[in-house]
């Protein structure tokens, strides 16, 4: 199960604990029990710092196949709040390892201004986390979770494979991954960076902090924030900070959408990346430079100054002052706007192929949308499920002509054309089926499946600028040819913005345009 290389790796991560950890075990019997006590054993043999013994047990803890992670704090085992139920393999190994070592004393990748919030947190929030191991966005959910547990003795977090407790995942009727369950009952579906999960949990207890510090440090006036952190907003930090400016960066997540994406193959000069890869290197080319970066952090106002600055309002409690913005919040994932969309989000209704397509193996489904995001989900989506229809509002597809082709080779793939969503059904809970008008002749359909996965493309990320600077109908930021919003000192670029053809490569020239219009304003000053 785990492979030599990855017990080095472990063996060599263990160096940066400052203290041992305990594994605990939950009791009682489990086909899987074995297989988890083989995989948990492999691991403590690679450190002293790493500590299981399978016949100490908690029968606090959910099943046979739940297991704790304790820390030694001052010679005392301290309980972390940190569980998993199942073998944490696949995009979940790696969640458990910075449980690990986040546990053991390694320093937290949080924000420091997160890091304080949650502190302040002062309700108790027992939260759990249903994942798919093959799932690649689960695992910034969980990790995310299990910090908030490290944090603040009132937090913790579960874990759970939902392949290994298919029982809870019906009961729950569970269709979408991470779903994440707080106190018992749902709390979010869906990958959900850390600014949002802030915000969810601030809007449903208004009364959730304590007392501020009103001695904390603020950060001192910055020349340029640049608030997002997808291709745009690094190019746009990387070249203001290459002119010496002090810069801040604040962002959900260091990559954005394009963290989200699978295959890119049309970066110029790279033939071929993951979205993972390219925001890791996003992040290695921040680093090289004197950025202050506020990642999984949100902004909720700016306000001007009497200075003609802008004072930036973050959803951490701080505040700062900034001679010059750069918007660069990227878009989020269109939704159809029809009834039972919104009711049945991780009850059928999807926005990522890979990450929930496991869920409906030989299984109907629909995906509507018939773009380049649209026919590339239908064709990974053809080797799971029974059959995949795909509807477009439109009389013609909008896909490149050679995914369209690759899509037609599909035996378990249809095209239908003019099709207006109507309405998504559900029955005990689940999806049953959709309803779709042909704008041709008018005549309504219903087709029965069980999951609907919508890939109508973007919607721009202004909801916190509406009133402050210029938007079109579309909701897309208005800027000239240098990148300037209708408001001095304040840019844009990227996908947010009115400049056509949202695409990696021209986001990226955007948010170099941005920043050498900003430097240009701010030495005019």
């Amino acid at each position: 199960m785990i492979d030599q290389n990855l017990l080095d790796a472990i063996k060599s991560y263990s160096e940066n604990m400052t203290r041992p950890i305990t594994f605990v075990m939950g009791s009682g019997e489990h086909s899987k029990r074995a297989e988890l006590i083989e995989f948990l054993n492999k691991i403590a043999g690679t450190t002293d710092k790493i500590n299981f013994d399978s016949t100490v047990t908690d029968d606090a803890l959910p099943s046979p196949i739940s297991f704790k992670v304790h820390s030694h704090i001052d010679g005392t085992l301290s309980d972390t709040g940190i569980v998993f139920s199942g073998i944490p393999g696949g995009h979940e190994f790696t969640s458990l390892i910075l449980a690990i070592l986040q546990a053991g004393g390694h320093t937290l990748k949080l924000d420091e201004g997160i890091q304080k919030l949650v502190k302040r947190f002062k309700k108790p929030l027992q939260f759990q986390t249903y994942v798919s191991l093959s799932c690649h966005s689960c695992p910034e959910v969980v990790q995310a979770l299990n910090q908030f547990a490290l944090l603040n003795d009132d937090i913790s977090n579960e874990m759970i494979d939902g392949a290994l407790f298919q029982e809870q995942v019906d009961a729950n009727n569970i269709q979408g991954v991470p779903a994440v369950f707080l106190n018992g009952k749902p709390f979010a579906n869906g990958l959900i960076d850390t600014a949002k999960l802030i915000q969810k949990l601030q809007d449903q207890y208004p009364d959730l902090l304590a007392e501020a510090d009103d001695d904390a440090e603020q950060l001192e006036q910055q020349d340029v924030t640049i608030i997002g952190a997808g291709p745009a907003g690094v190019a746009a930090a990387i070249y203001t900070a290459r002119k010496g400016l002090k810069v801040t960066m604040v962002a959900d997540r260091i990559g954005g959408q394009v963290k989200d994406t699978q295959d890119i193959e049309n970066l110029i000069s790279v033939p071929l990346i993951t979205g993972t890869q390219l925001s890791a290197n996003f992040e290695k080319h921040l680093n090289e430079y004197n950025i202050t970066l506020k990642e999984h952090v949100s902004v909720k106002k700016i306000d001007e100054t009497v200075e003609e600055n802008y004072s930036i309002h973050l959803n951490t409690g701080e505040t700062f002052e900034t001679r010059s913005i750069i918007l660069a919040t990227g878009a989020q994932w269109r939704k159809l706007g029809v009834p039972g969309e919104d009711e049945n989000i991780g009850k059928g209704v999807a926005f990522c192929a890979h990450c929930d397509g496991p869920f409906f193996k030989g299984k109907e489904i629909s995906v509507v949308g018939g773009g380049n995001s649209g026919v590339e989900a239908a064709i990974d989506l053809a080797g799971i499920v029974k059959h995949v229809t795909v509807l477009e509002f439109a009389d013609d597809l909008k896909a490149d002509q050679v995914l369209i082709n690759k899509a037609k080779e599909k035996d378990n793939i249809e095209f239908i054309t003019s099709a207006a969503t109507q309405e998504v059904k559900a029955t005990d809970g689940k999806v049953s089926s959709i309803v779709y008008q042909d704008r041709n002749t008018g005549e309504t359909h219903e087709r029965d499946l069980a999951g609907v996965f919508v890939q109508i493309g973007l919607m721009p990320n202004t909801d916190f600028i509406k009133g402050f600077v210029d938007l079109n109908r579309f909701g897309e930021i208005e800027i000239d040819a240098r990148c300037r919003t209708d408001r001095k000192g304040i840019f844009a670029c990227g996908d947010v913005t009115t400049v056509p053809f949202k695409q990696i490569n021209i986001a990226m020239g955007e948010g170099s345009k941005a920043a050498l219009s900003a430097f240009d304003y701010l030495v005019m000053q």
